[in-house]
C-alpha cells in the first residue's frame, strides 16, 4: 500500500524568496570565501617574504665569509616590490659563489620556486644578469627580460626576482582553491537552477493566459448555445418530435457539461491568482452527505452497482464552504464511478480521530499505478486507462479536490492498488 501527501505548488512569492534568500547567502558565502582565501593568501604572502629575507640573509653571511669582509649593520636586504629583494654585501661578488650558496639557501628553507639574479657592476653602472634558476625539469614560462632593476642606495649587492611567486604561493593554498571550485560549482548550479525556475515561471504564466482568455471567451457562446436550446425545448413542434427533442436535451447536456469545466477552469484560475475566496461556516458533514449521496446512489444503482454509507463519527461539525464541499463530495464520487470496471462498489465512512473528522471514499475500482499516484492531484493529469477511452474530462477534478482542501486547511490522502481499489481520506478539524 502506497501513502501519498499531498503539498501546496510553489507560488510566486515562495520562488521569489527562494531568489532572494539564495542570493543573500551566496553573498555571504562569497563573502566568508574570500576573507577566508585573502586571510590564508595574506599569511602564506608573509610565510614567503619571512622565508627569502632568512635565506637571504644567509647567503649574505655567506658571500662575507667567502670574501672575508664585514657586512653592514643595517640595511641588509631590502624588498622593493612583492616578488624583487635586493642585499647589500659590502664587498666584490662572485657570480659561481652566489648562484650556490642562494640555491642552498633557498632549499633549506623549502623554496623551491625559480628565481633570477643579477650583480650590480659599480664600474659600468648597470645590473649584470646571472641567471634564470629553476628546480623543475620544466622549461621556465615567466621570463622576463634579462634585466633587473638597480637600486641606488646601495654599492655591492645583488638582486634576486622571483617570477613564479604567485604560483608558489597558490600551490600552498591547495585547500582554498578546492573550496573556491567547489562554491563556484555551487554558484553556477543555483544560478542554472533559479534559470530554470524563472523559465518554468514564465511558461505557466503564458499557459495560465491562455487557458483563461480561452475559457473567457467560451462563455458566450456557451451562454447562446444554452439559450438557444431552450427556445428549441419549448417549441411545441420541437416537443412534438420525439428524434429533435431528443437532439434538444442532448445538446442542452452536453452545453451543461461543456460550461461546467469551463466554471471549474475559471475558479482553479482564481485560486492560483489568490483571489480565490472561500466562505467558510459551521456545518454538519453528515447533513451534506445526506443531500449529496441520494443522487449520486441513483447513478450507481442504474450501472448495477451499489453504495454503502458508514456514518461511524459522533462528531460531525466542521468549519467549510458548503458549496465547495459538495463539490469535492461529487469529484471524488465520480471518479470512483468512472474509474470502475464493471459495476461500481464504493463506500462511504467517517470516523473521528483525536480532534478530527475523517471523510473516506473507498472504491473497488481500476486503482491508480504507483509511478501515477505522485502526479494525480496535478492540474491536467490523468491517470491512464490503456485501450480504454470511455472515461471522460480534463484532469481537473482531482486538482481542484486538492486545492480546496489546501484552501481550508485540510489533510488529503490517498492510499492505492492497481486493480484492487482506491481510496481518498480527508481529515478536518471539528468544532
Amino acid at each position: 500500500m502506497v501513502e501519498i501527501c499531498i503539498f501546496e505548488p510553489m507560488s510566486n512569492r515562495t520562488i521569489w524568496r527562494i531568489v532572494l534568500f539564495g542570493g543573500l547567502s551566496i553573498i555571504g558565502i562569497l563573502g566568508f570565501q574570500s576573507y577566508w582565501f585573502f586571510r590564508t593568501w595574506d599569511f602564506k604572502d608573509q610565510e614567503f617574504q619571512q622565508s627569502v629575507h632568512i635565506a637571504l640573509i644567509n647567503v649574505a653571511r655567506e658571500i662575507a665569509r667567502y670574501n672575508k669582509s664585514e657586512l653592514p649593520t643595517y640595511d641588509l636586504v631590502k624588498k622593493l616590490n612583492s616578488n624583487y629583494y635586493v642585499v647589500n654585501v659590502n664587498d666584490a661578488i662572485d657570480a659561481g659563489a652566489l648562484e650556490y650558496y642562494l640555491r642552498k639557501e633557498f632549499e633549506a628553507v623549502a623554496l623551491s620556486t625559480d628565481f633570477e639574479y643579477a650583480i650590480y657592476d659599480c664600474a659600468s653602472d648597470r645590473m649584470v644578469y646571472g641567471n634564470y634558476c629553476t628546480f623543475s625539469n620544466k622549461e621556465p614560462t615567466n621570463l622576463q627580460e634579462n634585466t633587473l632593476p638597480k637600486y641606488d642606495q646601495f654599492l655591492y649587492y645583488f638582486g634576486v626576482r622571483f617570477p613564479g611567486r604567485t604560483s608558489f604561493i597558490l600551490e600552498n593554498i591547495p585547500a582554498a582553491l578546492i573550496f573556491s571550485g567547489i562554491l563556484l560549482i555551487t554558484i553556477l548550479f543555483f544560478l542554472y537552477s533559479l534559470y530554470i525556475i524563472l523559465q518554468q515561471k514564465r511558461l505557466s504564466e503564458l499557459q495560465k493566459d491562455f487557458i483563461n482568455n480561452m475559457t473567457h471567451e467560451f462563455k458566450t457562446p456557451i451562454s447562446t448555445i444554452r439559450i438557444s436550446s431552450e427556445v428549441l425545448m419549448k417549441d411545441p413542434m420541437i416537443s412534438k418530435d420525439n428524434r429533435l427533442n431528443r437532439y434538444a436535451n442532448i445538446i442542452r447536456e452536453q452545453n451543461q457539461r461543456l460550461n461546467d469545466q469551463v466554471e471549474k477552469v475559471l475558479q482553479l484560475a482564481r485560486i492560483e491568482k489568490g483571489s480565490f475566496q472561500i466562505k467558510q461556516e459551521p456545518l454538519d458533514l453528515h447533513e451534506i452527505l445526506e443531500a449529496v449521496v441520494p443522487g449520486v446512489q441513483v447513478k450507481v444503482q442504474e450501472l448495477g452497482g451499489r453504495m454503502d454509507t458508514s456514518l461511524q463519527a459522533q462528531h460531525t461539525r466542521i468549519h467549510a464552504d458548503p458549496l465547495h464541499l459538495q463539490n469535492v463530495i461529487n469529484n471524488l464520487l465520480d471518479n470512483a464511478i468512472k474509474y470502475s470496471r464493471e459495476a461500481p462498489n464504493i463506500r462511504i465512512t467517517t470516523r473521528n480521530v483525536a480532534n478530527a473528522l475523517q471523510l473516506i471514499i473507498h472504491d473497488e475500482g481500476i486503482g491508480i499505478p504507483k509511478e501515477d499516484q505522485a502526479r494525480v492531484f496535478g492540474k491536467f493529469f490523468r491517470v491512464s486507462t490503456g485501450n480504454v477511452h470511455n472515461v471522460k474530462g480534463f484532469g481537473l477534478g482531482l486538482y481542484y479536490v486538492k486545492s480546496i482542501c489546501l484552501a481550508h486547511g485540510w489533510d488529503i490522502r490517498l492510499h492505492s492498488e492497481v486493480d484492487k481499489f482506491t481510496q481518498i481520506t480527508i481529515q478536518m478539524p471539528v468544532i
